[in-house]
Order: structure tokens, then sequence, then C-alpha cells
């Protein structure tokens, strides 16, 4: 990025990770969701990541954005919420970097 003195051009390295984050999420709710007996059809997961200020100085910072259209918002909470505790990239981050989620 341009901020912090790239060029601005080209995929930067956390949109590398974006991509992955977002797209293992969006397998490990399909797993939950197959757990739960919850329709997921039309379901999509983004992923936002930057750098932060954080306790250590900067650090990684993740949201994940989750659009269930087709259960209701109290499930689609925790559907989300299960998928992180199974998601291989929030078990691998876990405690090392600040993730938000989002419905």
């Amino acid at each position: 990025p341009k901020a912090m003195g790239g060029s601005g051009e080209g995929t930067n390295p956390e949109q590398l990770f974006a991509a992955g984050y977002s797209a293992c999420f969006q397998g490990a709710l399909g797993v939950v969701a197959r757990n739960e007996n919850a329709d997921i059809s039309g379901s999509t997961v983004t992923a936002e990541v930057g750098i932060g200020k954080n306790d250590d100085g900067f650090g990684i910072i993740v949201k994940i954005s989750a659009s269930l259209p087709n259960v209701d918002a109290e499930t689609a909470k925790s559907l989300i919420e299960k998928a992180h505790q199974v998601c291989p990239y929030s078990k691998a981050t876990r405690g090392n970097i600040t993730v938000e989620l989002a419905v």
C-alpha cells in the first residue's frame, strides 16, 4: 500500500491473507451449517485485513463479515461464532491477531 511506502500497485499480502481466510471461513461455515441443519445457500463471507495498533505496537487486524440470507440474525451469529472455532485460519491465529465477526 502507498500508505506503507509501496507503489500501491498489485496485490498486497493483506489482500492475499483476506482471500485465503474468507475462503477457509466459508468452508468452516459449511461444516457447521451441515451439523446444525441450517440452510446457508447464497451465503457469502468477506474478510478485511489490515495493519493496526495493538498492545505490542502494530499487528494484523481482521474483520470477517458473513451474509446468511436464509437464516435469522440470531442463528447467523451463532453459526459464524461456531465457524470461528473450527476454521483452520482462526485456529492458527487465535490469540495472535485481532478478529472481529460481523453478520
